[in-house]
């Protein structure tokens, strides 16, 4: 079955649409965005959050010991790491938690990009557009056809929503699918476009 992430939640509703219709992973974004929480934000949706759906991070470059003290306070449970990170970045993180799953995102231009994050020591890789400027969240959709045959889980992003999502499932077979802007309306989280493209992945493949 194709995991499931929304990603951007930025409100007490957003927790209670997921707690009701449960994909497998919400992100916090922590990034310069538009969907950016403050720490003290994310704790309390955290809180509220069921303790089964992982909450993954969203950062862009940024220091280690932010990842650090949101992990050891268990208000993130996975670190999206969006930006211009390298092996180096990973492993000093791997250091300070040893534990914690990464997901390496690339910006896909080429499929030699796809193959030299899957060297990073990361558990996942998300496959995003790229967009001159923007790291993520975009709402674009790249060229499928540059994704390789990878030995790692993928999430795939970038411009997925519940008219395309089966066609992408079905192209890709990606490990989850990653969506944000597509689950929104006027700017915010909408529960019933959520509800919408969860019902079309799991109805597909049933």
């Amino acid at each position: 079955m194709t995991k499931i992430k929304i990603c951007g939640l930025t409100r007490m509703e957003d927790i209670r649409a997921v707690n009701h219709l449960r994909p497998d992973f919400v992100g916090f974004v922590f990034a310069k965005s538009r969907r950016r929480i403050t720490d003290g934000k994310a704790r309390e949706l955290r809180q509220a959050l069921d303790m089964e759906i992982p909450a993954v991070g969203v950062f862009v470059d940024g220091p280690i010991e932010h990842i650090e003290q949101l992990c050891r306070e268990n208000v993130i449970q996975m670190a999206q790491l969006h930006g211009d990170e390298d092996g180096a970045y990973i492993r000093r993180l791997r250091v300070k938690i040893p534990g914690i799953p990464i997901i390496k995102a690339v910006r896909v231009k080429t499929t030699e990009q796809i193959y030299d994050a899957e060297q990073m020591d990361c558990n996942y890789l998300l496959l995003d557009a790229f967009a001159k400027d923007t790291y993520g969240g975009s709402g674009r959709v790249f060229d499928w056809s540059l994704i390789p045959t990878l030995s790692k889980p993928y999430f795939l992003a970038g411009g997925l929503n519940a008219d395309t999502v089966r066609e992408a499932i079905a192209f890709c077979a990606p490990y989850a699918v990653d969506v944000s802007s597509a689950v929104e309306t006027a700017g915010v989280k909408d529960e019933e476009k959520i509800k919408k493209l969860i019902e079309r992945v799991r109805k597909y493949e049933q």
